[in-house]
């Protein structure tokens, strides 16, 4: 598919992996075909109520509505569910990584889109864990006082709370649904997870293009210091 080869590779080698070049230009066509099925998606639902949220911050609280959450030149918001409920001891350590992740984006996502990041938790205990992570660039805001989670499938009705990632679109001061990661609420698809939010997530694009690949690994809040 191209004439260039890297040092000592072996004519089988080139051969196993031009078959494997051929799969990740397809993989890139249906990625692109998904994503524009994806944009020419009608108009979704209407949203309920202009959910009220608590700012989360080293400042005073301070309330915000989700039609504030758009600014004046933008009408699209990305809003992430955060697992880290009141019933929780520590946040969700995946959700943790996805977020250390978006935290470096945001300036660049947001240039595009708006962005936030919801959490069930009082706004102090988000703040808290914010600090300890680091966190400087993205607008957290706690959902203690709404519905917004169990109305956008962020939580059960039992209060277990649930990733997810969803899309609204303002209108003039119509607010609509426009998207959701809606595959970890499908039917199982056999020999597959039904992990949703990879594409939010360089970490497994990383590891799925090493020799072990993921593994049965998962990320944790913490790890040992590396030894050298």
């Amino acid at each position: 598919m191209h004439e260039r080869r890297f040092p000592g590779e072996t004519d089988d080698y080139r051969a196993a992996r031009d078959h494997v070049l051929e799969a990740e230009v397809a993989l890139r066509r249906s990625i692109e075909a998904v994503a524009a099925a994806r944009r020419a998606l009608p108009e979704g639902g209407p949203v309920p109520e202009d959910y009220e949220f608590d700012s989360v911050g080293d400042g005073e609280a301070a309330s915000v509505r989700l039609s504030e959450l758009f600014a004046d030149d933008k009408d699209t918001l990305v809003v992430y569910n955060f697992m880290y409920g009141p019933a929780m001891e520590r946040p969700c350590p995946s959700c943790t990584s996805i977020l250390d992740s978006l935290d470096g984006s945001a300036p660049h996502i947001t240039e595009r889109v708006d962005l936030a990041v919801v959490v069930k938790s009082p706004p102090a205990r988000v703040a808290e864990f914010a600090r300890e992570r680091g966190w400087r660039n993205l607008r957290l805001l706690s959902s203690a006082g709404n519905t917004y989670n169990l109305d956008y499938f962020g939580e059960d009705a039992d209060g277990n709370q649930w990733p997810m990632l969803n899309v609204f679109r303002r209108n003039g001061d119509e607010l609509r649904h426009f998207w959701g990661t809606e595959l970890l609420l499908a039917a199982g698809d056999e020999g597959q997870d039904n992990r949703h939010v990879d594409f939010l997530w360089p970490l497994w694009g990383v590891l799925d293009v090493t020799p072990a690949g993921r593994g049965d690994w998962n990320p944790a809040l913490s790890y040992p210091a590396p030894t050298r």
